[in-house]
């Protein structure tokens, strides 16, 4: 006589069966540092592909639920990445769908996406181009049926100090006055050689690489992640950002707009402000800038917001 096979039993599920062991409600319950390839959509051009850490989230209002169902957030994000493209659209089904997959536990929803993403990026003089890596972060979350959207992009660039450079002038106008004081006439070549060399310009004004950190919160009107253009208008503010390929008329170019646009972090961040103030899509925004010292060994630092009614703390 032949055996009936075995039939498969039904394996437990502690979280839903059981009770937590003490009771309380929990903000956020999920993942952090979820590594998946992304197909990002923005700027209206092609989507592309990066690699993204991802965390995800939901929240659990009842006191004595066990626990929420991970795998379904991450199932989730894993479908995103196998079939769709990460834009603003899409972050609002990815919470609809952490949402639909929790009713029974959860009324909140919470994504991040952090990724690089690269642009090609012209030389000032030279017919050359290179790739410019610009940190971004992508913040959705849901709540009472309301999304939130927000995005954080870092740019690079080069601030030089107006006052280093106010000490420096005074120390080649010394130099100056040094050399030829006593000539009633000087010749102009002469003073042309003069100050092409290291006795002329006996001293430089100090410049540092510098951070602009830019979040601004987005009303959903354009679907795909204003990355380039939010880049764009920091970098046309500033004047200064930093560059790819460099020849040497590109880097004489960009002594000279250091030299044209001095600035303390207090004007960059002045800047900043007024560039993001143009831009009608972003609701709110927050920014940070940051001088990495040259001269100090501490930052400078300068802090600004839009201002309105129950947005975005400077702190």
């Amino acid at each position: 006589m032949t055996e009936n096979p075995t039939l498969p039993t039904a394996m437990p599920d502690v979280a839903s069966s059981s009770q937590a062991q003490i009771s309380g409600t929990l903000d956020w319950v999920g993942m952090s540092q979820i590594e998946l390839p992304i197909l990002v959509s923005a700027d209206q051009t092609a989507p592309r592909h990066v690699s993204a850490k991802v965390e995800a989230y939901v929240n659990l209002p009842k006191a004595h639920a066990k626990g929420i169902h991970m795998s379904r957030l991450y199932v989730a994000l894993d479908k995103l990445s196998l079939e769709s493209s990460l834009d603003l659209a899409q972050v609002k089904t990815l919470l609809n769908d952490f949402l639909s997959s929790h009713d029974d536990l959860s009324d909140k929803a919470f994504v991040r996406f952090s990724f690089d993403y690269h642009l090609r990026s012209n030389a000032l003089i030279s017919d050359n181009q290179g790739w410019r890596n610009y940190p971004v972060v992508l913040t959705g979350r849901m709540e009472e049926g309301e999304l939130t959207l927000e995005m954080q992009v870092d740019i690079a660039y080069s601030s030089t100090c107006p006052c280093s450079a106010a000490l420096a002038r005074q120390l080649i106008q010394e130099a100056f006055e040094h050399k030829f004081h006593g000539e009633e006439q000087v010749n102009a070549e002469t003073v042309k050689q003069w100050l092409g060399s290291t006795q002329g310009v006996v001293a430089t004004p100090h410049s540092q690489r510098s951070i602009a950190q830019v979040k601004v919160k987005l009303d959903g009107s354009d679907v795909s992640l204003p990355i380039a253009r939010t880049v764009a208008s920091v970098e046309h503010a500033l004047k200064t950002p930093v560059q790819a390929t460099v020849k040497r008329e590109d880097e004489q170019e960009f002594a000279r707009l250091n030299g044209q646009n001095l600035m303390f972090v207090e004007d960059a961040a002045r800047r900043v402000k007024y560039a993001l103030e143009q831009q009608p899509q972003i609701v709110d925004f927050w920014l940070q800038v940051n001088h990495l010292e040259s001269l100090h060994a501490h930052d400078a630092v300068a802090v600004a917001t839009k201002g309105i009614a129950n947005g975005y703390s400077p702190v």
